[in-house]
């Protein structure tokens, strides 16, 4: 009872996060700077949890290596192409397209500090506010994207209930870190991409209230549907946490990446905020139920238990 509960209240506080991201843009503006740094912070974190979290529980419950590299190969493939074909990383702040007038196409802008990322430089913002369904398949991508944030959420709540009784344990808190912090950046990815094409405050806030909700609906899909599959519940399980991690991989190395090749600034400050976020990834294993990581709780591969008999 306590997992399912534990994940309903996960999936709130994830939607509030959300609602809360996509309204910011229009309540108040990040510098360039100071969103550096919160991409920075997160990616450490999404990255520590990923390595030092899901990679390990997901080898606990296959009991094969393998079998977890193998669904993380494929976690971050699938998310490497989710960000090729709808662009899903442009997080970042962009201009009202209520105060749009001059300054959305202002050419004053700084060309050099803004030119290899995925900030609208004043020729793309001028695209976006003639293209009004431009934000779609940002929108659409991210919107698979948090699913699989709602079902690794899920997966991963699930794996450690599974693992041993741990009463009202803080199940899946690395996880539920990573996500609550980083889906801000998402809706606010929407958001800002929609008033750039002069969508209606109104309309927004349905899109963003819609987005908000998509975690929760990938993590009940997830965790009812497990409930079907009792004997393969644990390989499933593995499989999912593997293929989590890839995606956590793929998402901070597209946060982080960019930083060491562009960004000449605030470099000690934005290093610092990626230590900062693995630190608090490592420091989550001291507040998740006492399980051992990466000991494998599944049968062990048939040639070891052919050495244990020639012995």
């Amino acid at each position: 009872m306590w997992p399912t509960i534990l994940i309903a209240i996960y999936c709130l506080l994830v939607a509030l996060a959300s609602l809360a991201g996509g309204i910011l843009p229009s309540k108040m503006r990040l510098s360039h700077t100071g969103m550096q740094v919160i991409m920075s912070f997160v990616g450490g974190l999404v990255l520590g949890v990923g390595l030092l979290h899901l990679l390990p529980h997901s080898f606990a419950e296959t009991g094969s290596l393998d079998q977890s590299v193998w669904a993380a190969l494929a976690g971050l493939l699938t998310m490497f192409f989710l960000i090729r074909i709808f662009h899903v990383h442009q997080h970042g702040p962009v201009e009202q397209a209520e105060t749009c007038g001059h300054s959305l196409c202002d050419t004053s802008v700084d060309h050099e500090e803004h030119r290899h990322h995925d900030y609208p430089t004043d020729g793309d913002r001028c695209v976006a506010h003639q293209h009004r369904y431009s934000w779609l398949g940002l929108g659409a991508g991210l919107t698979l994207h948090t699913l699989i944030d709602g079902m690794a959420l899920a997966a991963s709540v699930s794996a450690e209930a599974h693992d041993e009784a741990t009463g009202l344990s803080l199940l899946g808190v690395g996880t539920f870190l990573a996500v609550v912090l980083h889906k801000p950046l998402d809706a606010m990815s929407i958001t800002t991409v929609m008033a750039a094409g002069g969508w209606s405050v109104r309309t927004r806030n349905l899109v963003n209230l819609g987005f908000a909700l998509m975690c929760a609906i990938g993590a009940a899909g997830f965790y009812l549907g497990i409930q079907q599959f009792a004997e393969a519940q644990q390989a499933i399980l593995g499989w999912a946490l593997g293929f989590a991690a890839g995606v956590f991989l793929c998402i901070s190395l597209g946060d982080i990446l960019p930083e060491v090749q562009f960004h000449a600034h605030d470099k000690a400050k934005l290093s610092a905020a990626l230590v900062l976020g693995i630190a608090l990834a490592y420091a989550i294993g001291f507040v998740e139920p006492a399980h051992q990581h990466g000991q494998p709780t599944a049968e062990p591969h048939e040639h070891e238990q052919h050495a244990e008999h020639e012995h």
